[in-house]
């Protein structure tokens, strides 16, 4: 099975490397938001890499001093910003002509080149060399594990500038080989369901919640911190303002690392096949009092999960979120008014068979309900699927089936939150 990581090195760059790095992205955003505006003509969106290779490259070629490479490279992330435009579109959702800012460059092996502590990168100017600033070696960091594992190929990378800082987002892979148990039933799959939240950052349908009042907290801090510091406008402030950014970064990542390991271990622990999310495309639109953070948070916990899932051999997927949180895990019944707030706890209650869980727990239930009736359905209907409760699991036409003697599962069922840990205790 081939495993696929990225791994963000900060880089080492001289003053006048650096300008040129500037120099070739600028030019690379032209390049690529050159293509896009290509492909944009007309009724017909053109979304073919071959067709705006022929129809862009020899303008591209004569308007930059981007090398071939690095023009085909910009080619590409123009075509694939359209396709998945396209591919919204198809789904009925909305989606604008993409417009590229955020200052990236992306590099393969034909323009770069890994070593182990540096790396040398193309730019409009010949190539420039970029020491990389490396973590404590006896730590255990995502670059011992597969940037310095001879198991993993180095494929490519994409630089980032942020903070004053660039940064080289190292992408690799490699073939790994999984002992799986045979049991006698290959085609049985189990899935946990999560649903993403700002009160709950995640909350599983085994009743496990992930309190998101800490990160918030420190995301409300961060904002008034830099706040203050913008105010005051010196060279001093811009330092600690950047300074600040680092650490916001590094405490969000670490809290993300941390619950995307446990959910994984809590799949593990239940035997599941599949973990299964809510579909992340326009999350900020269905929650209103979600920020851009938050859209940023949702996304980077799913990309910690899914690989370190895939090492575990479990699929991550994501389902529609549509009436998720209207619909009543137990019976069925949907309804717009079946989810009042009282005293501080986010209930559910089903307006029809009086089901009460919490409101995050229903939710956790009914994605994996998505996921499995789904699968279900693309599989002709023969394979045996089941939701992982906290005690026993639901199968595919919402029946219960109680834990048995030796299953995992706690002795909880309908779990409601405690302020105090953010964990999941009977009601």
């Amino acid at each position: 099975m081939e495993v696929r990581r990225t791994v963000p090195v900060k880089l080492d760059v001289a003053d006048s490397d650096a300008d040129l790095l500037h120099e070739t992205i600028s030019e690379f955003l032209w390049a690529a938001n050159y293509v896009v505006d290509h492909a944009w003509q007309g009724e017909y969106k053109t979304t073919s890499k071959a067709e705006l290779q022929r129809e862009t490259y020899d303008d591209v070629r004569a308007e930059t001093r981007l090398q071939a490479n690095l023009v085909q490279n910009a080619r590409n992330k123009a075509a694939d910003a359209v396709q998945s435009v396209v591919a919204r579109w198809k789904h009925g959702d909305y989606a604008g002509k993409p417009n590229f800012t955020a200052p990236t460059l992306v590099y393969d092996k034909r323009c770069a080149t890994f070593n182990d502590d540096h790396a040398t990168l193309s730019t409009v100017e010949g190539r420039i060399t970029a020491e990389y600033v490396l973590p404590d070696e006896g730590r255990e960091t995502p670059h011992s594990e597969y940037l310095f594992n001879d198991d993993y190929e180095v494929t490519g990378a994409e630089l980032h500038y942020r903070d004053g800082e660039f940064y080289l987002h190292v992408r690799t892979k490699a073939d790994v080989e999984f002992e799986t148990a045979d049991d006698g039933n290959d085609e049985h799959s189990t899935v946990l369901g999560v649903d993403l939240g700002i009160e709950n950052v995640a909350v599983t349908s085994t009743g496990e919640f992930w309190n998101g009042s800490e990160v918030n907290h420190w995301h409300r801090e961060f904002e008034k911190r830099r706040g203050s510091l913008q105010q005051r406008g010196t060279r001093a402030a811009h330092e600690t303002m950047k300074s600040v950014g680092r650490t916001e970064t590094g405490r969000y990542d670490h809290f993300l690392h941390t619950v995307s390991k446990e959910l994984v271990a809590e799949a593990v622990e239940h035997d599941c096949d599949v973990i299964a999310f809510e579909n992340l495309t326009g999350i900020r639109e269905r929650m209103p009092r979600a920020k851009k953070f938050h859209a940023w948070a949702f996304r980077r916990l799913y990309d910690y999960v899914e690989y370190k899932a895939e090492v575990e051999g479990i699929s991550v997927e994501q389902v529609s979120p549509a009436y998720t949180s209207q619909r009543c895990s137990k019976c069925g019944f949907t309804h717009e008014n079946s989810r009042p707030t009282s005293d501080g706890q986010d209930v559910f209650e089903c307006l029809k068979c009086g089901y009460s869980p919490h409101a995050d727990y229903n939710a956790a239930k009914n994605i994996g309900l998505k996921h499995l009736r789904s699968a279900q359905t693309s599989s002709g209907g023969g394979a045996p699927v089941n939701v992982r409760l906290n005690r026993g699991m639901l199968n595919v036409n919402g029946d219960y089936e109680p834990a048995s003697s030796g299953q995992n599962g706690s002795p909880r069922e309908s779990p409601t939150l405690n302020e105090a840990n953010g964990k999941a205790v009977s009601e």
